[in-house]
């Protein structure tokens, strides 16, 4: 009966580990795997924490725990016949959580190559959707190559976080239009106001592919789709001191980029260079003013009359 009981004692204590790493874990994937987002344009609201509070674990697995099976009552597990039964229940239901577990894992390996065959084919679907937009762009402008545009968007928004954590957004003045430029330029301010830096950091582009094309009007509208992971995080300007985010911590978010200009616009040779300071239009290095003029030949080139410009970024909802 002792050799029993001390059996039934440790395949307690296992069920009872095994039940509070599932939760732990449970709680755990409830906690960290949500959406978080990133990027300029104070995308993010930095609103950590978790209701996974003390006082809320020990009610619930503290007095409970003691009053049903308080050693006190004697009649845990230990009565007799009952004991006995319980200790059959407990295999069985052993032997069924062994049995889903092995049929989970084939499941889960059936499904991981379901993904690997449906990614294959996704990523041809993307080739033809990015082939198709190359097409229809290059019947007015046969310069037009979607490697070279992707590349161009991938730094540029490289580009913008440097210029978001240095806080110096007149260096973007080139690239966007007139109501993005001032509507980033004035949510930038608030931050310097406030003494306080948005650090984008270890920024990485995951991928960028031609998402969308369309003509309204005069315009050539133009979306990338981009994926990125990046710290973003807030500190103090004076001290350094961390106050809204995390130091470290990588957030993977993607984003749809629009870039419009005029229709009948070209690609001209050089363009694709994102660090230039070239004026589109005559090609002189130029410093841009803060109507967006070239201060050489006077042309406003930041409403894509002579270039693509960004005129939006969000931020997609769904993390992909």
């Amino acid at each position: 009966m002792k050799k029993i009981r001390k059996i039934l004692m440790i395949v307690v204590c296992i069920l009872t580990t095994l039940v509070a790493v599932a939760l732990v874990t449970k709680l755990t994937i409830q906690i960290f795997d949500t959406t978080v987002y990133a990027d300029v344009g104070s995308f993010e609201d930095y609103s950590g924490g978790s209701d996974w509070g003390g006082s809320s674990w020990d009610s619930d697995w503290g007095s409970s725990w003691d009053d049903d099976y308080g050693s006190s009552s004697g009649i845990f597990i230990f009565g007799g016949g009952f004991g006995s039964l319980l200790f059959w229940i407990i295999i069985i239901v052993i032997s069924i959580a062994v049995s889903k577990s092995s049929k989970k894992g084939q499941r889960n390996k059936e499904f991981y190559n379901r993904q690997m065959a449906n990614n294959t084919v996704n990523l041809q679907a993307l080739e033809v959707t990015q082939t198709q937009i190359e097409n229809k762009i290059q019947v007015n402008d046969p310069a037009f190559n979607k490697e070279e545009f992707v590349a161009w968007s991938k730094n540029l928004f490289i580009k913008l976080q440097q210029a978001w954590t240095a806080r110096d957004w007149s260096t973007i003045r080139t690239f966007e239009t007139e109501s993005l430029f001032e509507q980033h330029k004035n949510q930038l301010q608030g931050y310097i106001n406030n003494n306080q830096i948005n650090v984008m950091d270890r920024i990485c582009v995951n991928y960028a592919h031609l998402y969308n094309y369309r003509i309204e009007g005069e315009k050539e509208i133009l979306t990338i789709r981009l994926n990125s992971r990046m710290e973003d995080y807030i500190i103090d300007a004076t001290t350094k001191q961390v106050l809204k985010g995390e130091k470290g911590l990588d957030k993977v978010n993607t984003y749809l980029l629009t870039f419009i200009r005029k229709n009948g616009v070209k690609t001209k040779p050089g363009t694709v260079e994102v660090n230039t300071t070239n004026c589109p239009n005559c090609g002189a290095p130029t410093q841009i003013t803060s109507s967006g003029k070239c201060d050489y030949c006077g042309s406003v080139i930041t409403t894509g009359d002579h270039s693509w410009v960004l005129s939006n970024l969000e931020r997609e909802n769904v993390r992909l």
